[in-house]
This record gives structure tokens, sequence and C-alpha cells, in this order.
């Protein structure tokens, strides 16, 4: 791959973070403290899972990972594409206005101050 010629796609860099910003709400709601948090939904993510799945694809990650995640993923997939498929591309398509507030909620997210902190120690 030539490293400096991988497009991004807005799109698809706006609904990675949104889901991983998502998983970070759904962990804190559970009650999980921000370090695990920063760690099962940032941290492993770059350090592990995008490095792997630009270097093999993604369909080699979901069938090298644990039972539990290969389960999830494709159990989930279909209904991730469906809700792409149904709801944003036709809110894209149909040039609906983005929700400032949600950018705004990201901006603004607790998470990030984890992650700063995280950055910062020796533990990372």
């Amino acid at each position: 791959r030539d490293e400096e010629n991988i497009l991004m796609n807005a799109f698809t860099a706006g609904v990675y973070v949104a889901t991983m910003m998502a998983q970070c709400d759904v962990l804190l709601e559970a009650g999980h403290p921000y370090s695990e948090v920063v760690n099962e939904s940032v941290i492993e993510a770059v350090d592990s899972l995008c490095p792997y799945m630009h270097y093999r694809g993604v369909a080699f990650m979901v069938d090298n990972c644990s039972f539990t995640a290969k389960t999830g993923s494709r159990k989930w997939a279909p209904r991730f594409d469906y809700i792409l498929e149904q709801l944003a591309y036709p809110a894209v398509d149909n040039g609906k206005p983005v929700n400032e507030e949600l950018i705004s909620d990201f901006v603004n997210h607790k998470v990030h101050n984890a992650l700063r902190n995280a950055a910062s120690s020796d533990q990372v």
C-alpha cells in the first residue's frame, strides 16, 4: 500500500468515530470506569484493530477474532448495514443538514479528558 495515497472518506470516518463514541456511552452508562472505556473503545482500536484492518482487511480480522467478537460482529453487521442503507445514506443523499448538537456533544465529551490522562500516564 502507498501510505501517502490512501484516501479518507469523510462519511466512513464519521460513522467510525460515531460508533466508537456510542460504545463509550454504552460502557459509561453501564458503570464502567473511564480507564476501561478508553482502553476498550479507543486505545485497542488505535493500537490493534485499525492497523490490523489496514494490513489484512476487515474480513480477515473478523475471521481471526475471538469466538465472542466474531459472533457479535457477524450478528450486528447486517443490522448496522441496514441502518446505514435505510437512514444514513438517504439522509446524506437528500442533503439533510448535519446535526450540530451531535458535533458539539462529541467535542465536549468527557472521554477526551480520560484520553488525555491516559496519554500522559506511564501506563499507556
